[in-house]
């Protein structure tokens, strides 16, 4: 009985939590007129999705959400694994209470540094470009620990090995520690990726050019300025959406394997 119960609940909860996504994708295919019509439409149209790429910046939010995003998710990758390496293998005084520091952060929200983080930007002059953006989107504190508790799992081996020909720390980071951490590199970039793009808060807070609007900012503001325009918000929902699907699809079998095996020893 329980062999068949399963399967079962687990296609419902499959089917609620895809059906508001559906809908969504459905009614920006509809004409404005059959928004809420309930059932299957009958009538198709692509006007909605053109006039949001062709009548509104559109394309401007999406390449400014993907500039930042890719920017960050390549730096953050890239000093998130120099820290984790010094934090999991190199032996200095200090080094537990660093760690612990870094891991703190992870208790402080967005919203409660909201406020000293833009006097900071402000004061160097971030405010209103894609430094001020991508700069303090950098940090993250779970990436280190993420890439830390990897390379825990590291045979000292390959590092001995290393060492017997002559490497130091930069070209046993280079050449054995990094080729090794790429599942989990594919797996934060996802992540890091994912959180980027749908970040709202802190490009609120930073920006008021509207060259410089991402795309959560952009279809924020068509609610305000579409009220009523049902079918050319959801339109832009979906083309906001669709950048995220790619990428966690893409990265997905990764990111669940790293998920499976960090920190096991």
């Amino acid at each position: 009985m329980r062999t068949r119960f399963f399967p079962v609940l687990a296609h419902v909860l499959a089917f609620i939590v895809v059906a508001p996504l559906l809908w969504v994708l459905v009614s920006a295919l509809r004409p404005a007129e059959d928004v809420f019509t309930f059932g299957w439409p009958t009538n198709w149209t692509l006007d909605n999705l053109q006039y949001v790429l062709f009548k509104i910046p559109m394309p401007t939010f999406l390449m400014n959400s993907a500039i930042i995003s890719v920017v960050v998710t390549v730096v953050a990758l890239f000093f998130h694994s120099m820290a984790a390496y010094a934090l999991a293998r190199l032996r200095f005084p200090g080094r537990a209470i660093i760690f612990s520091g870094i891991m703190s952060t992870l208790l402080v929200s967005l919203p409660v540094i909201l406020v000293p983080l833009f006097l900071v930007a402000k004061q160097l002059g971030l405010l209103d470009s894609y430094a001020g953006l991508i700069v303090p989107s950098i940090f993250h504190a779970f990436g280190i620990f993420l890439l830390r508790q990897y390379y825990l799992n590291i045979p000292r081996e390959l590092e001995e090995a290393a060492d017997l020909d002559g490497c130091g720390y930069w070209r046993r980071y280079w050449s054995v520690i990094l080729p090794l951490s790429r599942p989990v590199l594919a797996s934060l970039s996802v992540l890091f990726f994912l959180a980027n793009w749908n970040a709202f808060l802190w490009p609120l807070t930073i920006t008021r050019n509207p060259d410089l609007r991402v795309i959560q900012l952009g279809v924020s503001g068509m609610q305000g300025q579409y009220a009523s325009a049902w079918n050319l918000i959801l339109a832009a929902a979906v083309i906001a959406a669709i950048p995220t699907v790619v990428v966690f699809v893409a990265g997905q079998r990764r990111l669940v394997d790293a998920m499976k095996t960090t920190g096991l020893k």
